[in-house]
């Protein structure tokens, strides 16, 4: 199964990037054969729709499952209407989250964990936009 996971990297080694709007890449592993594809996720710095546009890339790379830190609304109800199975993780390798998903371990998200707009900080909160 093809699954894509939002990585701070470009290898089996790096850690998982908990931002799935604002990652700056996705690996696609082959769960079964351990290859992989790391794309460099654009828009990164779009001022809005990075997780509906991360979703579309999930969905155009033909992954069947997610591996991510957090999920916003609008990339939940994407993902979900596209059949896309999300696993949520505090943190770990590539490697290791994947290996994780294989045996079972990784729940399934119900849905989205943060607040629209979450992976942009900006200063929020402190009086200026930073």
């Amino acid at each position: 199964m093809k699954i894509a996971i939002s990585a701070t990297g470009k290898d089996l080694d790096c850690q998982i990037d908990p931002r799935f709007g604002r990652c700056q890449y996705f690996i696609f592993v082959d769960s079964v054969t351990m290859e992989f594809e790391a794309a460099e996720k654009e828009g990164l710095m779009a001022s809005g729709g990075a997780g509906v546009q991360a979703a579309q890339l999930i969905v155009q790379k033909g992954a069947k499952a997610l591996i991510t830190g957090n999920l916003g609304p609008n990339a939940a109800s994407a993902l979900s209407a596209a059949g896309i199975k999300v696993h949520l993780v505090p943190g770990g390798t590539i490697r290791e989250v994947t290996e994780a998903f294989k045996a079972g371990k990784l729940q399934e998200a119900s849905g989205a964990t943060v607040p629209p707009h979450f992976g942009m900080g900006g200063g929020r909160g402190r009086g200026g936009r930073g």
